[in-house]
């Protein structure tokens, strides 16, 4: 970057580009043609310092004609009042790009310019697309001021930049606490050069691990650290994590909220990807044009963040079945098992299937539709994570306990997890009364059981917890739910179209016969689900609840002894 004087005084700036000077120079001739005199010397300043007086680029030789003519005209100059103003429209124009540069994306400028021009036509192009959402961030904003909150979310956003740059991806919006970036396109260089095929595989792994690291980034912001960032990193990058640290770091040690925040708070986002054909281009209506990317995979990327577990991400088949096809889904898998075995947690005896677990989502706004979708683990420490929190949970009365719950629900599924709470529970005296949540999910199984033991209450609570982990019965809930999913839908009977075979009071009868048959198996089926999440499904962690709420009165009692 270079400064430069003008014949007006003296005016620092950063160096304009060709396109930006040739724009300059037609405001300037069309702003001071009683005064063509000034605005000639300006411009013949403005090239030199610039370092543009002799270079051939297109956009300057007409600059340099625009002189040319201006200093033609025998018109005399304005004096004092032109030159003031020559200045004024200087400050204009510096502050104009002032903006331009801090609000729109240097990736997307340097490319345009690489092309030479601004691409006014859409393409359609493989992009490989992820949505990245913070959980609950709603929690940590009531600590926070509105400026504290903007160095936070800036912090984390920088951190997630960061990677982005590192991997050469695309920031294309954030929304909130929400963001969008995508690989490939006008706007990856790297894909340039390579064949459709190789583009595809470079732009899934690339997303993929973009995707992996963002999430083992957002655990070291949790700890406010910087180990991620590079000496490489500019300044303003620094300063935004340090003013995010600083924020966090105070919320971790201070004595009125380090033990709430620690036990009841942490950062946790959710990750979505996809890869597929879109459309790409400039949207939008003039003076509000954005490039952006548009397509059925944007949407199903979207999609897998809305379902993706937290502190992991969901993947789409597609972009799996590419990850598989070119050996990341084995390294990514004997990786973390590596990190696994070198913690000696409850990952290292996680399968590959465990890892990258298929799951069919079901599209209530496509009709119930299943889109098939794999969630990834990304934390090797998780469990070992969940299970520190809940104990320092169980600490934190009636409030720890419904953050204990809300966390089992949420990881019901993750037997990896489960298991090590309920390790937690078993070392701190949490009685968890399995035979009592047998009896709510399957009574009539519970009854079996209680006559089979001979009616010896304590005889069946032993039974089941030697028999049953918590996560058994978590996961029989999750079965018990999977059944009363079934959607009915109501079949219209097929009839002949040529009118001559149409019998309409037959049809008619034929078809409130087979409404009716619906009705009564949708009544039976709505009967169901309000039993199961109006009674079952609540009086489960009620159960869970009611023995941790045992456990802080059992332990409040002690202390008072």
């Amino acid at each position: 970057m270079r400064t430069y004087r003008n014949t007006t005084g003296e005016v620092d700036t950063e160096r304009f580009s060709p396109g930006q000077i040739l724009e300059h120079a037609i405001q300037i001739r069309e702003k001071f043609v009683e005064n063509p005199a000034d605005a000639s010397k300006y411009l013949v300043s403005l090239l030199h310092y610039n370092g543009y007086q002799h270079s051939s680029d297109p956009d300057i030789l007409a600059v340099k004609e625009i002189i040319t003519n201006l200093e033609s005209s025998k018109k005399e100059t304005g004096g004092d009042a032109s030159k003031t103003e020559l200045k004024n429209i200087t400050r204009e124009i510096i502050f104009r790009k002032q903006i331009e540069e801090y609000y729109l994306p240097k990736q997307l400028i340097d490319t345009i310019f690489a092309i030479g021009e601004i691409p006014k036509q859409s393409t359609t192009d493989i992009v490989g697309i992820g949505f990245i959402d913070i959980a609950d961030y709603t929690f940590l904003s009531k600590f926070l001021s509105p400026n504290e909150n903007q160095c936070v979310l800036n912090g984390l956003y920088t951190a997630f930049q960061w990677v982005l740059k590192r991997h050469g991806g695309y920031l294309n919006k954030i929304e909130g606490d929400s963001i969008m970036f995508h690989f490939g396109g006008m706007l990856d260089p790297k894909i340039r050069e390579m064949n459709e095929q190789q583009a595809l595989k470079h732009i899934a792994k690339e997303l993929f691990y973009t995707c992996v690291e963002m999430q083992r980034v957002c655990n070291l912001f949790n700890q406010a650290n910087d180990k991620f960032i590079y000496e490489s990193a500019d300044n303003e990058t620094r300063e935004n994590l340090q003013r995010a640290f600083d924020i966090i770091s105070t919320l971790r040690t201070s004595q009125e909220l380090s033990s709430s925040m620690n036990a009841l708070y942490q950062i946790r986002i959710r990750i979505g990807a996809n890869i597929g054909e879109v459309t790409v281009g400039n949207f939008g209506p003039n003076g509000a044009k954005q490039w952006d990317i548009v397509g059925l995979p944007v949407i199903e990327a979207k999609r897998m963040e809305a379902t993706a577990p937290i502190g992991g991400l969901r993947i789409s088949e597609a972009l799996y079945d590419i990850l598989r096809e070119i050996g990341v889904v084995d390294d990514y898998y004997n990786r973390f098992k590596r990190e696994a075995l070198a913690l000696g947690g409850y990952y290292k005896g996680i399968t590959k299937d465990e890892l990258f677990k298929l799951k069919k989502v079901i599209l209530k706004d496509k009709k119930n539709a299943e889109f098939i979708s794999y969630s990834v683990q990304v934390n090797p420490a998780l469990p070992e994570n969940i299970s520190s929190q809940v104990e320092l949970l169980l600490d934190k009365g009636e409030s720890g306990s419904e953050k204990i719950i809300e966390l089992l629900q949420y990881y019901r599924g993750n037997k990896f997890v489960i298991n090590a709470v309920e390790d937690v529970f078993r070392r701190k005296g949490v009685r968890i009364r399995k035979d009592k949540i047998m009896k709510i999910i399957y009574p009539k199984k519970y009854e079996a059981f209680y006559k089979k033991l001979g009616q010896d209450v304590n005889r069946v609570s032993e039974y089941f917890e030697r028999r049953f982990s918590l996560f058994d019965l978590l996961k029989k809930l999750g079965e018990y739910q999977d059944k009363i999913k079934t959607q009915f839908t109501l079949d219209m009977l097929q009839y002949e179209t040529n009118k001559e075979y149409i019998n309409f009071d037959y049809y008619l009868s034929k078809e409130l016969e087979e409404i009716k048959h619906q009705y009564n198996l949708k009544k039976k089926s709505a009967f169901q689900k309000l039993y199961f999440f109006n009674i079952v499904y609540p009086l489960v962690f009620v159960s869970i609840k009611s023995s941790i709420l045992e456990y802080q009165h059992q332990s409040e009692m002690l202390e008072e002894l």
